[in-house]
């Protein structure tokens, strides 16, 4: 038993004497972080969540962007629109225009911000009326001197229309896609009082080219003057007296399209140009001094139509509804202008106080009075180039417009007890 632990003893101080360290082990400190990782499972993890996005993001472009094209998501002006925000994407023809552009199935038309200046008034309004309609947001500003808040009062309260009270001779600030610069008086009553045109449509150009916006000029067949072609046609100079009553819209209209030229070619601003011929329909001034309007009111007030000169002067009159469509078809379209927008029909003063007695009263009585000065003898506009490059035509005879434009003024003539029996104290004119 002894020798065996004496052995035993011996042997293990032999194996100690012999003893040699261990080698040393290659990267320890990245043999300890693997083990430790894949003892935690957390480095598994990591690289599957990394491959499963990578796996679900890659198949999500390829229903997105296919051999170049884009497809499911976007349509090509959306995408153009994404790669440059700040340009504005029209519509490049009317057909799209009336169905809103083509936009994919579950989007919206993007409504665009519009300001009217003179939207409270009688063209104004059904303008405002057409762009809430269509989806846009519509900045009306207006001094009120011939518009009339009733005309825009069934659209307070919507989140898409503001009114501002402002009258446009002084600058204004806003941001907007378009601008419709109606704000003028039209009627001679008016513009012999407050000839307003030319600062007007100055600072309205000057806030189209600050912010980019799109500017459209109401003109006017005034332009022409007492025309020596007929019908007249935009390439026509016009023959107007340079120093006469009506000079101050005349003159002033033919300046506001110079400088709206002016404006297009020496600092780039997108302009057109609407020749609006005479007008009629719901919500115009009853005692302006217009021949359609004084027809109508006298008519109904049971007074003698006043007709100037021996009334064999001609007009052409369009309904307000035709003439809102000529204005958005021109604004969205791809053509500066000037464009005549007016109806080719063409009536006699004789043949216009007819028509009022048929639908009014055929009792109404005609009484002439001698002409006013430089009132054009003729007047009807020629609407090839509106036909071919807006697609654009009136669809409103005079015979079904005016009951129209008769049951308005009924209503405010005899709805009002104040008005009833009123006479008019204007002048009436052919205008």
């Amino acid at each position: 038993m002894g020798s065996e632990l004496t052995y035993r003893g011996h042997e293990t101080q032999s194996m100690a004497d012999s003893y040699s360290p261990k080698l040393k082990k290659p990267w320890p400190a990245v043999t300890r972080v693997v083990r430790y990782m894949l003892k935690e499972q957390r480095l598994v993890f990591i690289l599957v969540g990394i491959a499963i996005a990578t796996v679900f993001f890659g198949l999500r472009s390829a229903t997105t962007i296919s051999s170049g094209r884009i497809t499911d998501a976007y349509s090509v002006s959306e995408a153009v629109q994404m790669m440059n925000p700040r340009r504005s994407v029209y519509p490049t023809g009317f057909d799209s225009f009336n169905l809103g552009g083509k936009i994919p199935l579950g989007l919206k038309r993007k409504g665009l911000r519009i300001v009217v200046t003179g939207g409270a008034g009688f063209v104004g309004s059904h303008l405002v009326d057409r762009l809430i309609a269509r989806g846009d947001s519509v900045i009306v500003v207006d001094n009120f001197f011939t518009g009339n808040k009733d005309n825009v009062m069934h659209h307070f309260g919507n989140p898409r229309f503001e009114l501002i009270r402002h009258d446009v001779v002084e600058p204004l600030l806003l941001e907007v896609d378009q601008i419709y610069h109606l704000a003028c008086p039209a009627s001679p009553v008016h513009y012999k009082y407050n000839p307003t045109n030319v600062v007007g449509t100055l600072n309205m150009l000057g806030l189209a080219k600050r912010v980019g916006a799109r500017f459209l000029l109401t003109s006017t067949s005034e332009v022409y003057g007492d025309p020596l072609q007929h019908p007249q046609v935009e390439t026509y100079w016009g023959n107007v007296n340079p120093i006469g009553v009506r000079s101050c819209y005349d003159e002033g209209k033919r300046t506001a399209e110079t400088l709206t030229m002016d404006y297009h070619r020496g600092a780039g601003v997108e302009v057109r140009i609407a020749r609006i011929f005479n007008t009629y329909g719901p919500r115009m001034c009853i005692d302006d001094g217009r021949v359609v309007s004084n027809f109508v009111a006298q008519a109904l007030r049971k007074e003698p139509m006043t007709v100037y000169g021996d009334g064999k002067q001609t007009r052409s009159f369009q309904f307000v509804s035709d003439l809102v469509e000529g204005l958005m078809r021109l604004m969205e379209g791809e053509h500066v202008g000037p464009f005549n927008l007016g109806n080719p029909g063409e009536f006699t003063m004789l043949e216009l106080a007819q028509v009022v007695q048929e639908t009014i009263d055929p009792n109404a009585k005609i009484e002439f009075r001698p002409n006013t000065e430089d009132d054009p003898h003729k007047r009807k506009p020629d609407i090839t180039k509106a036909k071919e490059l807006l697609g654009w035509k009136p669809k409103v005879p005079l015979r079904k417009g005016l009951p129209m434009m008769v049951s308005d003024f009924r209503q405010r003539i005899f709805g009002d007890q104040k008005n009833i029996g009123a006479t008019a104290t204007t002048t009436s004119t052919t205008e």
